[in-house]
C-alpha cells in the first residue's frame, strides 16, 4: 500500500490539472508543517522575522528520482531548468498553483554521486528534502541564528544557490523526533 506522500507525488504527474494541484497541496502541507514546527521560536525575534516580511515566502524542496523528475516536469508543460551550480550536482524546476503553493522539483545528476540529493534519495527515498524561506539578507540571518538560538548553519558562509541565488542551510531537530532541513535564500541584485 502507498503512502500519501508517495501518492502525492505519483498524482504531481497525473495528466489531471486538478490532480496536480491536489498532490502539490499535500506535498506542501508535508512540507511545511514540521518545518514550522521546528523553526516557530525564529519568529520571535524581531530582526529576524524583519528579514522574510509580514509573509513568509516559502517553497517546498522534493527530492524525486531522475524517472520521477521526466514525468513530473513532462505534465506540467515541461517547465524551464533552475541553474544550479554544478558543484551541487542537482537538476530543478519549480511548480507554482494557486495560494502560494510552490514546489522545487529536485533531482541528482548523477544517482551514485555524492551531492546531496543523491545521498537524500538513497537514504530516503523520494520525498520532502528541504523547506525554503525567501529573506532580504541571509547573512544577517545566519548571525541572528547563530547568536540568539544556538543554531549552526550547515556551511561557514553563504554560498551560491540555484539561479544566481545566495544560500545556506540547517538541519533542525524537530519536536519530537527527526530532523528538518532548512534552507535561506536571498534573490541578488539583478534578477
Amino acid at each position: 500500500m502507498s503512502s500519501p506522500l508517495a501518492s502525492a507525488i505519483t498524482d504531481l504527474s497525473s495528466s489531471d490539472p486538478v490532480m496536480r494541484s491536489a498532490a502539490a497541496i499535500e506535498i506542501y502541507r508535508r512540507g511545511r508543517a514540521p518545518a514550522d514546527r521546528a523553526i516557530y521560536i525564529w519568529w520571535t525575534n524581531p530582526e529576524f522575522a524583519a528579514l522574510f516580511g509580514a509573509t513568509p515566502a516559502v517553497t517546498v524542496g522534493l527530492a524525486v528520482k531522475p524517472e520521477t523528475f521526466a514525468r513530473i516536469r513532462n505534465a506540467n508543460g515541461s517547465p524551464p531548468l533552475v541553474n544550479v551550480p554544478p558543484d551541487q550536482d542537482a537538476e530543478e524546476f519549480e511548480l507554482h498553483f494557486p495560494n502560494d503553493i510552490s514546489l522545487d522539483v529536485l533531482t541528482t545528476r548523477d544517482p551514485e554521486g555524492s551531492g546531496a540529493v543523491s545521498k537524500f534519495l538513497a537514504k530516503f527515498g523520494e520525498g520532502v528534502q528541504q523547506v525554503e524561506f525567501l529573506c532580504t539578507n541571509v547573512d544577517r540571518a545566519t548571525q541572528i541564528l547563530k547568536e540568539k538560538f544556538r543554531v549552526q548553519p550547515i556551511y561557514p558562509e553563504t554560498r551560491a544557490g540555484a539561479d544566481n541565488t545566495r544560500v545556506n542551510f540547517f538541519l533542525v531537530p524537530l519536536p519530537i523526533a527527526g530532523k528538518v532541513l532548512i534552507e535561506l535564500y536571498e534573490r541578488t541584485r539583478g534578477l
